[in-house]
């Protein structure tokens, strides 16, 4: 039977192919078709779209990719009337549908002037009402994995009146925040935590003999990720009272799809929920509901009923599924977009008395109610502002490309050249910008699912044999594969190439996604060659000289953002740098700055507002944190009076580098005066790029205030920053 403490609940998200209509529910579910659930998910396609024609002129507008969509915000009377999630537990399941299309126009015209993620909030609107109406919170626990999905939940949770500032600087955060609402039980901006965090909640709550009930949302992307397994194996093992709601919408490979479209998800995991989304014979689960329709008595027997008939998800063929056989009590596919049935198996499952884990498969559709995003989901995982009418993004437009796209061009170049080089990233082709490598070259990509400790040791394995992988992750989730990195790249000298994205502050995704830390744990390891490019062409010669190391392994970071225009190398083919080689852009006396990465154009910046004020400063490009160019330095260090070190990472980056090579050879010993500008040692807000550059103390001013300060001139650097 069931359980005797109150359930947690873990809810997956994500969009999924055409499901089997159940008998036993009245309305048939709607064939639905997928698109991403998490900060990485490439939008994955349905191999049977079967969509009920539409007549008259909203047919001949679809015919041509055009639809009826209001240009203004509708009237929202039932939404207006909600604060909090306690103002809906009055509410009629119609009103709940009512609420549901209300919230839904809430977020598109939200987003419509913020931009953000709307795809994955539009596909868990019915969801999130749901579980806001059985479930008490914020003392019932509500946890969103991941927490881009969220716009909703925090409709209904008391923010909807600062929604216009989300992911502005010192308005709401993009994903859940605990330090924003007592309602965001987890923080979750990365993915596949909210099984661990859930069952930790769930063992804590019985320990306190509390009754609160724990629950979790979680997208079948995230479900791809090894920690979501060793939850459950976990959570199996303990026997701990949760439930998992699996929120499928076929997103096993994240944020924006291929250059020809949507691409089929990635990994078993996808084939076997498609095997699950089908009837099958009862067997021995029947006489659980039966056993439960006899607990429950006769007034709740045709709820019992509809839980029985879902409960056929949990047999397979042959006999169980992963789920059952971790540990699991399965029920589904649920359709996440019919109101009646959710709220009854919700409330089924919260007031049945269970023991241990239970897993529901709720299905989804990514974008669900707006039908631009529906048509093209991988568009619409992350948007700029855009017209609610006609679907319009309004881009801004750059005179050059982003530092993602000339990563890929350079690989591509190489590999035009060198059969060997692949290229794999972690459920990011758009992200990394391999989605252009994969066009070229697809049988040399490999998109391994949000899984970033195998991909680092897949490359591994490449490279064993003769391969030249470049594994492409962003900086932050280059944290999740760390021990990896050590154990299985760097302890061995495998020659694997690190492309690190989204390296330094990202605006709008804030702090979980800072690339604050890579230069730091990267630089420490004994046999890693640590690269950075002052600007574009610089990457191109860095991807030039990572596939040229076959000794060890390498790695290189660049920024979120464009290019500063600078000329490309011919054909876009880089050519290969000295190792542990930097050069001086700018001679000048006294003063000398020492930059790592794109801060070096901040440098120049400095230099030529303290070149107004009649100083003439030195300005270097390090190029190598590891190894460090000594000659370099020690010829800054003795022929200046001020060096300062400059890099938009964390303490411990390459300034302390810089640091200990001086103090080793003496170079401290004598009246140098050396200061080095990172980033704070605290985690900086979303907001404008400008706005965090200016909270981290790295503008160009701030550098030349730096300078003035140290030589004395403090009125003129207070006057500067005013």
């Amino acid at each position: 039977m069931w359980p005797q403490h109150a359930p947690v609940v873990v809810v997956a998200s994500s969009t999924a192919t055409p499901i089997a209509t159940f008998p036993s529910i009245a309305s048939p579910l709607r064939p639905v078709f997928g698109v991403t659930s998490s900060c990485r998910t490439t939008c994955s396609s349905r191999s049977t779209q079967v969509k009920k024609r539409a007549s008259g002129v909203r047919a001949a507008l679809a015919e041509r990719g055009e639809y009826e969509y209001p240009s203004e915000r509708p009237p929202t009377p039932l939404l207006d009337t909600i604060n909090y999630p306690i103002h809906m537990k009055n509410l009629s399941i119609k009103e709940l549908k009512q609420l549901s299309d209300e919230l839904r126009s809430d977020v598109i015209f939200h987003v419509s002037k913020t931009g953000g993620h709307l795809g994955s909030s539009l596909g868990v609107v019915e969801l999130t009402v749901a579980l806001h109406y059985v479930f008490n919170t914020p003392q019932d626990r509500i946890l969103w994995d991941v927490g881009h999905q969220t716009y909703p939940h925090k409709i209904l949770t008391g923010r909807r009146s600062k929604m216009g500032t989300i992911r502005q600087t010192d308005g709401l955060a993009g994903f859940t925040k605990r330090a924003e609402s007592e309602y965001d039980a987890f923080g979750a901006g990365h993915s596949s935590n909210s099984i661990s965090a859930g069952l930790g909640m769930a063992v804590g709550r019985d320990l306190k003999g509390k009754k609160n009930h724990v629950v979790a949302v979680i997208g079948d992307g995230a479900m791809t990720a090894g920690q979501a397994y060793e939850a459950m194996n976990n959570a199996g093992y303990l026997d701990s009272d949760m439930i998992v709601i699996l929120n499928d919408n076929r997103q096993v490979s994240l944020p924006t799809a291929t250059l020809d479209g949507p691409t089929p998800p990635v990994g078993a995991l996808s084939s076997a929920l498609s095997r699950l989304q089908s009837n099958r014979p009862l067997r021995e689960l029947r006489e659980v509901a039966k056993g439960v329709t006899k607990q429950i008595g006769g007034p709740m027997h045709e709820i019992a009923a509809k839980v029985d008939e879902y409960a056929r998800g949990l047999i397979s063929g042959s006999g169980s599924t992963l789920f059952e056989e971790l540990g699991l009590y399965y029920i589904g596919p649920v359709d996440g977009h019919n109101m009646d049935d959710l709220v009854a198996i919700l409330k089924e499952v919260k007031t049945t008395k269970t023991t241990g884990p239970v897993l529901i498969h709720v299905v989804t559709e990514k974008g669900r109610g707006y039908p631009y995003a529906e048509k093209a989901a991988d568009k619409y995982h992350g948007v700029a502002k855009f017209d609610p009418a006609t679907g319009k993004q309004f881009k801004s437009r750059s005179m050059t490309q982003s530092y993602t796209t000339y990563f890929a061009e350079a690989l591509i170049a190489e590999a035009e050249v060198d059969k060997d080089i692949v290229a794999i990233h972690a459920a990011m082709g758009g992200g990394t910008g391999l989605n252009l490598f994969q066009r070229r070259f697809p049988a040399r990509c490999f998109d391994v699912g949000i899984a970033e400790q195998h991909a680092v040791t897949f490359a591994a394995g490449l490279a064993c044999e003769g391969l030249k992988p470049f594994c492409a992750i962003y900086s932050s989730f280059m944290q999740r594969a760390y021990d990896q990195v050590v154990h299985d790249v760097d302890l061995q000298k495998i020659p694997v190439r690190f492309a690190m994205d989204r390296a330094g502050l990202v605006g709008a995704d804030g702090p979980t996604h800072c690339g604050a830390f890579d230069v730091t744990f990267m630089a420490c390891l004994p046999n890693m060659v640590v690269m950075a490019p002052a600007d574009e062409a610089e990457l191109f010669h860095m991807v030039a000289t990572a596939a040229a190391i076959d000794d060890r392994p390498s790695c290189f970071r660049y920024p979120r953002g464009n290019g500063i225009g600078v000329p490309l190398p011919s054909g876009n083919k880089g050519i290969p740098l000295e190792i542990g080689k930097g050069h001086i852009l700018v001679e000048g006396e006294r003063v000398a700055l020492l930059g790592y990465g794109t801060v070096v154009q901040s440098c120049l910046a400095a230099a030529a507002l303290l070149e107004d004020r009649g100083l003439q400063l030195t300005v270097a490009d390090a190029r190598f944190c590891k190894p460090l160019d000594h000659a370099l330095i020690r010829s800054l260090a003795k022929s200046h009076d001020v060096l300062i070190t400059v890099e938009e990472g964390a303490i411990g980056g390459f300034g302390s580098h810089v640091a200990q090579f001086m103090a080793l050879d003496g170079l401290l010993d004598g009246n140098l005066k050396w200061r080095p500008m990172v980033l704070p040692d605290r985690y900086i807000d979303h907001g404008s790029p400008n706005d965090q550059l200016a909270e981290a103390g790295l503008t160009a001013s701030h550098i030349a205030a730096t300078v003035l300060n140290i030589i004395g001139k403090n009125r003129e650097a207070f006057e500067l920053m005013q």
